[in-house]
């Protein structure tokens, strides 16, 4: 089976972690775009399309901010499968015609996150309640029209999907170094910062792997997109080839 082809929307401002973390979870054929530096696709010759996390907020006026936007849009018109992270999953919603806004706190570290639904194609087989890193002071506070919740903590939204579209709040890409470095550079108290740190352990980690079952069942969903399009295509060849036929002895009598 040839591998999918995925286009990673880079949000991240040269963040060397999120090409590893992402490389590491998506098993596919991945082609990567810096969106902070006006790199996009110059085509929509992709089976689905990732759109990662970022130290910005969807709604400032940033002509890459704009741009991205434009090109999601039309992508997920053409019926690509999208995936968004944080920053993309505020995107994605921003562009179906959610609401997202500054929650006025900062919620990071492992937080307690609650499945919405039990019937989710993103989060089958993730528990009611699991755990993942989070780091975000922005949320989707109104999903777009049509869009199911998927996931929600005391602090926001976390998941929904609207057709083909699926984000998340949490970070499920995120390793232990990728957590610690962006601890470090965010402007906490002291207090705060040692308290969170203190929280990146192996054992909480091991506990937020479980979150990454969806970047498998997001690939999967591709892949059932694909061969749904695959038989779609063959049905409408066979059709045409048998009305063809019928033309062509029609025109013999």
């Amino acid at each position: 089976m040839s591998q999918l082809r995925i286009a990673v929307l880079n949000a991240t401002q040269r963040d060397d972690n999120t090409t590893r973390n992402f490389r590491r979870e998506l098993d596919a054929s991945l082609s990567e775009f810096d969106v902070t530096e006006g790199s996009l696709p110059d085509s929509f010759e992709f089976d689905g399309a990732v759109v990662t996390g970022s130290r910005t907020s969807v709604y400032w006026a940033e002509p890459w901010i704009e741009a991205t936007k434009e090109w999601v849009t039309e992508a997920i018109d053409r019926g690509i499968p999208f995936f968004g992270v944080c920053w993309g999953h505020q995107l994605l919603a921003d562009v179906l015609g959610g609401t997202v806004e500054d929650m006025g706190v900062y919620e990071v570290g492992y937080s307690g996150i609650e499945r919405t639904t039990t019937e989710s194609r993103l989060l089958e087989d993730v528990s009611a309640e699991f755990t993942a890193f989070t780091s975000h002071s922005d949320a989707v506070t109104e999903l777009p029209p049509g869009a199911t919740a998927l996931a929600r903590n005391e602090y926001s939204n976390h998941g929904f999907r609207k057709d083909r579209v699926f984000g998340v709040q949490f970070h499920p890409e995120y390793d232990r170094k990728t957590a610690r470095e962006l601890v470090h550079r965010k402007n906490l108290t002291d207090e705060r910062r040692d308290s969170v740190l203190a929280e990146i352990t192996a054992e909480n980690y091991r506990s937020a792997c479980e979150a990454k079952l969806v970047f498998e069942n997001f690939l999967e969903f591709v892949r059932e997109v694909n061969a749904t399009s695959a038989d779609a295509a063959a049905t409408s060849a066979g059709a045409n080839a048998t009305e063809n036929s019928r033309a062509s002895a029609g025109g013999s009598d």
